[in-house]
Formats: structure tokens, sequence, C-alpha cells
């Protein structure tokens, strides 16, 4: 059994997903003898909760983990970095945040409005494959299945891909043009995962994004490097939980 002071990983997943898309990084996690456990927010995954904005991800993150007396190493990936950005749980000892090819955001930015502050990738009137891949509906966006592996998926196994994109889910657009309230890494020590062939957040966005975190990891791997270098990925929140 852990030990009640050790670390429990809390995995928020980004836009479109759900707690899944942590599976293999958690068996990895698992045979270093690293807890974790992987949040479905609202209206994701399987969640019967209806879908929100970002405040109501960020509380929901939130009350989870409040539920827990152990130091809390907070991971979110893409969107789900600036919903970890937004958690401020009482009585929870959040010791580290971990933005895993994710958006930190400071107070006042939005998702949307900070993509489009930045110069776009590889050119501006070239949109990279996330944006290709994502239409526009009532209230919320979806990925065109036909372009998710590209967007998202590029350095997976390609028989991975169906499974993944059979459980992608609507994701409301109040979470990306939501103005951060706090910025938790301004007072939580953090680290910032880039992802070099990240078709998704161009690498350029992270750069701006993890100069604000103390400390920086590269992987030379798509937007889901928990999918695609699970060990690797593994192997920097041990190190992290282990300090």
């Amino acid at each position: 059994m852990e030990a009640p002071e050790s670390p429990l990983v809390v995995l928020v997943h980004g836009a479109w997903h759900g707690a899944w898309c942590w599976a293999a990084l958690q068996a990895e996690l698992d045979s270093r003898g690293i807890p974790s456990l992987a949040i479905d927010l609202p209206g994701h995954g399987a969640s019967t909760a209806p879908l929100g904005d970002m405040s109501t991800d960020a509380a929901a993150v939130a009350a989870t983990i409040a539920m827990f007396d152990r130091p809390i190493l907070l991971v979110g990936h893409s969107y789900g970095g600036a919903v970890i950005g937004e958690v401020v749980a009482d009585g929870a000892d959040i010791y580290h945040h971990v933005y895993v090819c994710a958006y930190a955001l400071d107070v006042g930015e939005s998702v949307i409005g900070l993509t489009k502050s930045m110069p776009s990738s590889p050119g501006p009137h070239q949109p990279n494959a996330l944006a290709r891949a994502i239409v526009i509906g009532d209230g919320v966006s979806t990925i065109d299945p036909a372009l998710a592996h590209d967007a998202f998926y590029g350095s997976c196994d390609p028989m991975a891909t169906p499974a993944n994109v059979a459980r992608l889910c609507p994701q409301p657009l109040a979470t990306m043009i939501e103005p951060a309230k706090v910025a938790t890494w301004r007072h939580t020590p953090s680290t910032y995962v880039r992802c070099l062939a990240d078709q998704a957040i161009p690498v350029a966005h992270q750069d701006f994004m993890a100069a604000r975190c103390s400390a920086v990891e590269t992987l030379d791997t798509d937007h889901s490097p928990f999918n695609s270098m699970p060990v690797e990925t593994a192997e920097i929140i041990a190190r992290i939980a282990r300090r």
C-alpha cells in the first residue's frame, strides 16, 4: 500500500476527450508504484453531468481532489491545462502542476484568445491540423473523424485511432472563450512538457507558455504523448512525484 503522504497524480484530459485517454499512461505509472486518478470533466467520457464552462470543469476537479488527504500532483493536457490553472481547492495540497502540451493561462486570458494573439503555424493562412478538424455547432464544437488522426494521434499506433475517435465527444464553446480568473502556476511549482510533433498546439505557442513554468521537458511526439510515448511521459511524472 502507498504511504498516506505519497502524492496522488490527478490527470485532467483535454477538449473532446475523457479520462479514457490516460489509460496507457496510468498503466505505466502503476508499474512504477505511482498512484493516479483520471477525471472525466462534466459531460465527457462516462460523466452524466451536463456540459459546462471552464469554471464548471475546474470546480469538478477541485471537488474531487478535496476528497483526498494527500499531496496532489495535478496534470493537465491541452485544454486541461487551462482547467488545472483555475483549480483552487480548500485544504488540498497541490504541490506541483504538469502541463502536457497544455494551456497555461494568465489571468484574463482565454484559450481561444491566447491562441489568436500568437502567430499561426506554419503560416498565417495555413491552419494546423486541429484547426482544420474542428466543426463548429450550436454552442459546441466537434472533431471531424476523418481528420482526428492528424490532429491528435499522428505518432500513435494507427490501429488505436478508430477506438480513440469513437470516444471523442462535443466540447462546449464556452470553455474556449472564458477568461481565466486565477493563474495558479504563478505560485505553485510547475513543469511544461513540450511536444515537438504536435499538430494541435504549435511548438512556438507551447514555448510561450512553457516560459511561465518552473521547468520544461521535451518529447519528440504528437499531441497525445500519453498514448504515443507513455513510458517517457510516465518517467517525467514519476520523477516529479518522487521528489
